[in-house]
């Protein structure tokens, strides 16, 4: 079957393929399903997969990508899973699983580097919301490559948030809903690995090095 674009899209909007039903929806299903064991394994689980400087400092490098796992309690599990629903539903055929891949472990990665190298103060981490600021930038980026221009008020929204958060700290609210306090840094370097990481993918071929 040959791909195929909506009869809306702009001229740039990529086409949509035609792949299976399991495997395009599969990295969100597979984050869901790991969050809900994580959770349902008990505070013994979290103590393990969770952030914790020390214990990755000792070696436990895992920890960098399982913390994103890892909740506060059911609210901010769903509050998050309800984020990757939502960024999933509007983005989801901007790149391949793979792509979408690389996207979710750069970010991961950049958050629990990032909070290595510039938050000592922060001892313990968890939660997906790094992650999804980094998911949500990428696919921003690619819909606007793509053509689509009401994405530019998402984007400018998205920009204006994380200003704030670095300026002011958490939004109003936003502790009460997660359960714990927010880390506000956690975002920024997720969104700033998702939109390099989606400017890469992005990037066309005639502009990348030989070779490759």
């Amino acid at each position: 079957m040959n791909p195929t674009s909506p009869a809306n899209a702009p001229p740039g909007a990529p086409p949509q393929q035609a792949v299976p039903l399991w495997h395009r929806h599969a990295l969100p299903a597979v984050i869901a399903a790991a969050s809900l064991i994580i959770m349902l394994s008990g505070e013994k689980g979290e103590l393990w997969l969770r952030y914790d400087r020390e214990a990755i400092l000792a070696g436990e490098w895992w920890r960098l990508v399982t913390a994103h796992l890892c909740h506060l309690g059911w609210s901010h599990l769903a509050m998050n899973l309800a984020g990757l629903a939502l960024i999933w539903a509007l983005f989801h055929r901007f790149f391949t699983t793979g792509g979408w891949l690389a996207v979710t472990l750069v970010s991961a990665l950049a958050v629990g580097l990032g909070l290595l190298a510039f938050n000592p103060e922060i001892q313990w981490y968890v939660g997906l919301s790094g992650v999804l600021h980094g998911l949500f930038l990428a696919g921003l980026l690619a819909s606007l490559f793509a053509g689509y221009r009401l994405e530019w008020l998402l984007f400018l929204l998205v920009v204006a948030k994380l200003a704030w958060e670095q300026r002011y700290g958490a939004l109003p609210g936003s502790a009460d809903l997660a359960g714990g306090a927010v880390v506000v840094d956690a975002h920024f370097y997720g969104a700033l690995a998702g939109s390099a990481t989606a400017l890469l993918l992005r990037l066309p071929k005639s502009a990348r090095p030989a070779g490759r």
